[in-house]
C-alpha cells in the first residue's frame, strides 16, 4: 500500500442532504441577558452563520474547487493519508510541504496555491485525523509519529529535500519533521508559532528581555481567558467527541472558539471571511474527523511542554496580530534566522493576510535557502 493513488473529493448527496436536515433542525440555547462573547459563541452570531451555512453555502462549488488541483491518497503504517499535490510549472521549482492546524483544513490553501506553485512544487496534506486523510483510530499519534509519516509521504511524493511551512498545528508539527531529519529540511517557515513555557524548570523568563518577560505574562493572562477549547481536548477528548459528531451547529461553535478573535484587550485580527470558515467545519463534518482532529491535542501534548530541542535547521517566524508568540523563548526551541511582525492578518494568515504569508515565505526561501 506505498503507492500514491490519484483522489477526488466526491461526497455523497445523501450525505450533504442529511446536514442541511440537521441544519433546519437546530436547537437554540438561551443565553442570559447582557451576556456577550466573554461567556463564549453568541446565540445571535451563531445564528447568523448557522443560516448563512443553510441558505447561501455551495458545497459542490467547494468541492469543485478542491478537484481542480491534484489530489492524492496513500496509506502510511495503516493510516489513509490525503494530500494535495501541486506541482510548479518549473521543473527546477522547490518542493515544499505545507501543513495546516486546527481546527483547519486544507481548504485554508485553496487562495494562496495559485501564487505558491510559482515557486515551489507543494505538497499539502490532510493531518491524519483531520478531514479527507478521515480519523485516526488507534492511540499513539504524538509529534514523532506525525512527523515520521510526513516524511514518508514526502518521499513518496518525490521529494527528497524540502521546505516545510506551517501554522498553529503545522507550526509544531513542521519544525518536528526537521528535528527528525534534520539533512532533509531546507528551511522551516512557520506562522501561529505557539511558544510553550516550562514553568517547571525554574523560572521559565530567566535569560529572556523585559519585553520578552512582559509578553510571557500577557500570554498566560490572554490562555486564561481562551484555554477551554484545548483543556477539554487535551485530556477528555472522546467526552466532546460525542457532541461534535452528532450536531453540526455544536460542531460550528466549538470551532468558533478559534476562528474569531473576540478578546477586546487583543490586536483586532482581520476577519475570517464567513465562507471560509463554514468551508473548514463542513469539511470536518462531512469528513466524520471532528474527534479525531480534537484528539490530537491530548496525543501529541509534549509539543506544549516548553523543553522541545532545537533541530538546528533554519528557521523562519513570521508573527500576525493574535500570535503571541516570544521571540526568546521561540530561540529556545529553534534556530532562528527571521523574524518578522506584521500589524494586519491573524492566526490563519492564509485566509487572512495571504498575500503577507506568501510574501515572507518567498523573502525567507530567496534569503536562507542554499
Amino acid at each position: 500500500m506505498s503507492e500514491l493513488r490519484p483522489f477526488s473529493v466526491d461526497v455523497p448527496t445523501a450525505a450533504v442532504d442529511d446536514l442541511r436536515r440537521r441544519l433546519d433542525a437546530v436547537r437554540t440555547p438561551d443565553q442570559p441577558s447582557g451576556a456577550g462573547w466573554e461567556y463564549g459563541v453568541t446565540v445571535d452570531h451563531l445564528g447568523a452563520l448557522v443560516r448563512c451555512w443553510r441558505d447561501d453555502f455551495d458545497w459542490y462549488a467547494v468541492q469543485d474547487a478542491l478537484n481542480a488541483w491534484p489530489q492524492v491518497l496513500t496509506t502510511i503504517a495503516g493510516q489513509p493519508v490525503h494530500a494535495v499535490h501541486a506541482r510548479s510549472p518549473h521543473p527546477d521549482a522547490t518542493p515544499l510541504l505545507l501543513l495546516h492546524g486546527w481546527p483547519s483544513t486544507v481548504a485554508d490553501f485553496l487562495g494562496i496555491l495559485p501564487a505558491l506553485t510559482e515557486r515551489f512544487h507543494v505538497v499539502a496534506p490532510s493531518l491524519p485525523g483531520f478531514g479527507f486523510s478521515g480519523p485516526t483510530l488507534e492511540t499513539g499519534w504524538d509529534l514523532d509519529r506525525h512527523a515520521d509519516t510526513l516524511l514518508e509521504l514526502m518521499t513518496r511524493c518525490g521529494h527528497e529535500r524540502f521546505v516545510v511551512q506551517g501554522g498553529d498545528w503545522g507550526a509544531l508539527i513542521g519544525p518536528h519533521v526537521a528535528r527528525r531529519a534534520p539533512g532533509r529540511v531546507a528551511l522551516v517557515h512557520a506562522n501561529a508559532l505557539v511558544t510553550a513555557v516550562d514553568w517547571t524548570s525554574g523560572d521559565p523568563k530567566a535569560g529572556l528581555s523585559a519585553e520578552d518577560a512582559a509578553q510571557v505574562y500577557a500570554l498566560g493572562a490572554h490562555w486564561r481567558e481562551r484555554q477551554g477549547y484545548a483543556a477539554i481536548q487535551s485530556t477528555r477528548p472522546q467526552t466532546l467527541a460525542h457532541a461534535l459528531q452528532d450536531s453540526p451547529a455544536g460542531l460550528l461553535a466549538w470551532d468558533l472558539e478559534w476562528f474569531v478573535d473576540y478578546d477586546p484587550a487583543a490586536t483586532v485580527q482581520t476577519p475570517i471571511d464567513p465562507l471560509a470558515i463554514l468551508t473548514d467545519v463542513t469539511i470536518t463534518w462531512l469528513t466524520g474527523t471532528a474527534g479525531s482532529s480534537a484528539r490530537t491535542y491530548k496525543e501529541a501534548a509534549q509539543a506544549f511542554g516548553g523543553a522541545l530541542p532545537s533541530s538546528g535547521v533554519r528557521t523562519a517566524v513570521a508573527c500576525f496580530p493574535g500570535d503571541h508568540t516570544v521571540r526568546g523563548l521561540a530561540e529556545r526551541a529553534h534556530h532562528v534566522v527571521r523574524w518578522s511582525r506584521y500589524d494586519r492578518g491573524g492566526h490563519f494568515a492564509a485566509l487572512q493576510a495571504p498575500d503577507l504569508l506568501v510574501a515572507d515565505l518567498v523573502e525567507a526561501c530567496e534569503a536562507h535557502l542554499t
